[in-house]
């Protein structure tokens, strides 16, 4: 079933190069939108209230990666995970470049705040076909064996695409006055993406299609509908994915995006503190996540997932304390630790979801699963920890919510079976009983 394993390795590499471009150019933006589109955008706010407006044109894209994530999902299940692939890298590339030419609020007015959000959506929806597909071809070209390792390359995209963009952001602000930087200095990585998609799309053309798939063509066995097929079949594989990744969601926005707005809003430090500390936690991340994929072959996946919810959740609790101690060595501890927990959920997250659904409908039930659970994760935490921290004027309230955003993953791994030694070729058990006839059956 497994290709041969140069291709195999070459099939990791363009999974990897194109979801770091993919989030190098997601991550731009929601590092922007803490620092510079507040007061680009929605200079007629207070700086509350702007942030606020920023982080809404963030959430967009949340909302949108569902959607990119049934649309590719479906062609991903009927044309091929190949063509897809190279399509949501091109949308994402091309939305990111039109942002960094995007005039601001003092030129166009409302304009301006209308068409960021209308590329963020294009970007959600890139974003939102891009995962499912880079994990699927890693996991299904390599050796069963090895399946949570090899499918752990693509989340590696995750930091590799935030060190890239959040190190970028932070040597301009660096080397320029904040008026330079405001003025021009934060569109030239936007605009860089522009030259880096075609890097992403070299390597991606040269990949062979998923053997899998491919045996799911020659059968002529493909979904007419994935979608509808996958809530008629997998019903119980939706809910696990869907709450399986709610919790390593708000997580990781909170200790990666919200930790911006507290140390430079709350404590008032400069945002380089906040930046480099993520940035460090995010470097020793490409490491650790592929780790803990190649852990979860040897001990599951389950049980490598929850020590880090586990974790996660009492570091919650220590994480901002050690911000309040407005120590640079002590910020970095927090979010170094942080960042480690969410490694051990991330690193055996990919096979997780993936293998819970069959080959014929593998793309849509994966991305379903996995992009709607964004829209209550990653799209409204830095939001409802804003509130919460306004209301109680307490960390306490944000680490709770944490808290209870990994219950909620705990319970979807504890309804979901181990994946680790699942046949991939074969439907899984809860597609096995009888189809009711209708026009999709």
């Amino acid at each position: 079933m497994s290709g041969s394993t140069q291709q195999t390795r070459r099939v990791i590499l363009a999974s990897l190069i194109g979801t770091s471009l993919e989030w190098y150019d997601f991550f731009l933006y929601t590092t922007a939108a803490t620092l510079v589109f507040p007061k680009l955008f929605f200079p007629s706010l207070d700086p509350f209230n702007a942030t606020l407006a920023s982080l809404t044109t963030n959430a967009v894209a949340f909302i949108a990666r569902p959607l990119g994530g049934v649309v590719f999902g479906h062609f991903g299940d009927r044309a091929g995970r190949k063509t897809v692939l190279v399509v949501t890298l091109l949308l994402m590339g091309v939305s990111t470049f039109l942002i960094g030419v995007l005039p601001g609020y003092a030129s166009v007015g409302v304009a301006a705040p209308i068409l960021l959000a209308l590329l963020r959506f294009v970007q959600g929806m890139g974003l939102g076909g891009e995962w499912g597909g880079a994990v699927i071809m890693s996991l299904e070209h390599g050796d069963g064996r090895r399946r949570g390792f090899n499918a752990s390359w693509p989340q590696v995209g995750v930091p590799a695409g935030y060190v890239l963009a959040t190190g970028l952001l932070t040597l301009l602000s660096f080397f320029q006055s904040d008026a330079a930087f405001l003025s021009w200095g934060w569109r030239v990585p936007f605009l860089l993406s522009g030259v880096l998609v075609f890097v992403g799309l070299w390597v991606r053309l040269k990949v062979t299609e998923s053997p899998l798939f491919a045996e799911v063509q020659q059968q002529g066995a493909k979904a007419r509908m994935p979608l509808v097929e996958v809530l008629r079949t997998h019903p119980r594989a939706l809910l696990s994915a869907f709450t399986a990744r709610i919790g390593v969601d708000v997580a990781f926005y909170i200790f990666t995006a919200y930790i911006i707005v507290y140390i430079t809003g709350t404590l008032g430090l400069d945002r380089s503190v906040a930046l480099n500390a993520v940035l460090i936690g995010s470097a020793l991340q490409l490491a650790l996540i592929p780790l803990f994929g190649a852990l979860s072959d040897r001990l599951g996946r389950r049980p490598v997932y929850l020590a880090g919810v586990v974790g996660a959740a009492v570091w919650a609790f220590a994480f901002f304390p050690l911000l309040d101690s407005k120590s640079f060595p002590l910020i970095t501890l927090a979010a170094v630790v942080a960042l480690i927990t969410h490694a051990a959920m991330y690193g055996p997250q990919a096979a997780f979801i993936a293998e819970l659904f069959s080959t014929r409908l593998r793309y849509s039930g994966a991305s379903m699963g996995y992009q709607v659970a964004g829209i209550v994760g990653g799209a409204l935490a830095p939001i409802i920890a804003l509130q919460l921290f306004k209301s109680f004027q307490s960390t306490i309230a944000v680490s709770i919510y944490v808290v209870i955003a990994l219950a909620i993953t705990a319970l979807g791994l504890a309804i979901a079976p181990e994946t680790r030694d699942v046949d991939l070729s074969a439907e899984p058990a809860e597609t096995t009983a009888p189809r009711h006839v209708g026009p999709f059956a």
